[in-house]
């Protein structure tokens, strides 16, 4: 029994709001695993964002990942938005439910793509951890230096909740070159020329990644 601390849903605005909650549902209540259930917030009005967690309620859905979503290019449909950063739904989902949830938030080793430094990185991370966030799952990553010297730095600034290492594990070559550009992850040359020489090989790029 690999027993996992949970199983763990993704979130899209939208319709495909319903399905999520519908695939949370059916496994909280079937499975006897828990939930962790993504929750973004861009794009979403707070009768939304209460609908989904009343919902998640409902269902014994206790584990919510707070998360900003996609970016909004539209500046006027941005200033609509009750929800611009991932903080803005901690701090909504403590005042509202207290303790109820436990709120997981992203970290990201390689620092967010939009960040102006580290550090600056880092301070906002500590400002989500401050406004509630117990947990940290961070960016995948592909080089285990990077994501020690992450955690070390989180130590550092005195944030003491749990760091969990966000694991993509490579299924196929087209989709590890389409994450590792869209991230932009740095991945080390052993495993780049490694799996270069076998990209045409599907079963061994899969079996290559099982054993990474």
């Amino acid at each position: 029994m690999i027993n996992p601390l949970w199983v763990d849903v993704t979130w899209r605005a939208g319709s495909s709001s319903n399905l999520t909650l519908e695939i949370c549902q059916h496994v909280q209540m079937f499975s006897g695993l828990d939930v962790m259930m993504h929750l973004t917030c861009t794009h979403m009005k707070i009768e939304d964002i209460d609908e989904a967690l009343e919902k998640c309620k409902e269902y014994g859905v206790r584990n919510i990942l707070a998360l900003r979503g996609d970016t909004i290019d539209n500046e006027d449909e941005l200033q609509d938005c009750q929800f611009k950063y991932a903080i803005d739904l901690i701090n909504y989902i403590k005042e509202k439910y207290g303790d109820y949830f436990c709120i997981g938030t992203a970290g990201y080793p390689e620092t967010h793509l939009e960040a102006s430094s580290a550090d600056d990185d880092m301070k906002h991370l500590k400002a989500k951890i401050d406004a509630g966030a117990e947990i940290i799952i961070t960016q995948m990553f592909f080089d285990n230096q990077v994501f020690l010297d992450f955690e070390k730095k989180c130590r550092e600034v005195g944030i003491d909740i749990p760091v969990i290492p966000g694991i993509l594990p490579i299924q196929n070559y087209g989709g590890f070159k389409k994450m590792t550009e869209l991230c932009k992850t740095k991945v080390p040359e052993e495993v780049t020329s490694e799996i270069e020489s076998i990209k045409n090989d599907e079963a061994q790029v899969k079996k290559f990644g099982v054993d990474l």
